[in-house]
């Protein structure tokens, strides 16, 4: 399989860095829910907040690299089956996503410098706090936080719905291009 993505089908980085942006998004958002379920006296009460900002700015780097990766590599042509409608919702569904999960990504940064102290990642580096107010800052960016995972999480549920409606019900490779099964030129 070619690393960069064809007219006709992904290359294995979109494909990797889909899977693992998936994969990672609902780790976080496991993680999220349970560390705000923690006692103060929990062994894990200041450990996962401190392994959710760090994965949260590993995972705002690699947001950066697959946006960046479209511009270097387009994804492929849509299927000549989907009408208009479906390119429009799929564009759209798309674009909602990235500004969903930057959002998330901004609104996490907020929270975790609402102190002004810096976020340390995995001990390797620091993203200093540049913009910090604990009080309103804090909270605000907390409820936005939440709200826009729970969007992203509803968001991406429909979205492998549609995938999985493409597979079974319109018997088209939309899901197979994505698993790096199969392309339209490829005669499977």
């Amino acid at each position: 399989m070619p690393l960069r993505n064809s007219p006709e089908r992904y290359g294995a980085v979109s494909i990797v860095l889909h899977w693992l942006v998936a994969i990672v998004v609902y780790g976080m958002f496991a993680l999220g829910l349970w560390m705000v379920t923690l006692s103060y006296y929990d062994g894990w009460y200041h450990k996962a907040p401190e392994l959710h900002k760090s994965i949260g700015i590993l995972l705002m780097l690699g947001l950066v690299f697959r946006v960046v990766w479209r511009f270097l590599s387009p994804p492929p042509k849509p299927l000549a089956s989907y009408s208009r409608l479906t390119h429009i919702s799929a564009v759209f569904v798309h674009i909602a996503l990235y500004l969903l999960l930057f959002g998330i990504l901004f609104s996490g940064y907020l929270i975790s410098t609402a102190d002004g102290k810096p976020i340390s990642v995995f001990g390797l580096f620091e993203i200093p706090a540049t913009l910090a107010d604990a009080g309103s800052q804090a909270d605000l960016a907390g409820n936005i936080h939440l709200w826009l995972a729970w969007t992203v999480v509803v968001l991406s549920v429909l979205h492998g719905l549609a995938a999985v409606k493409h597979h079974f019900i319109d018997k088209d490779v939309t899901l197979k291009r994505m698993l790096g099964k199969s392309s339209p030129d490829s005669g499977a």
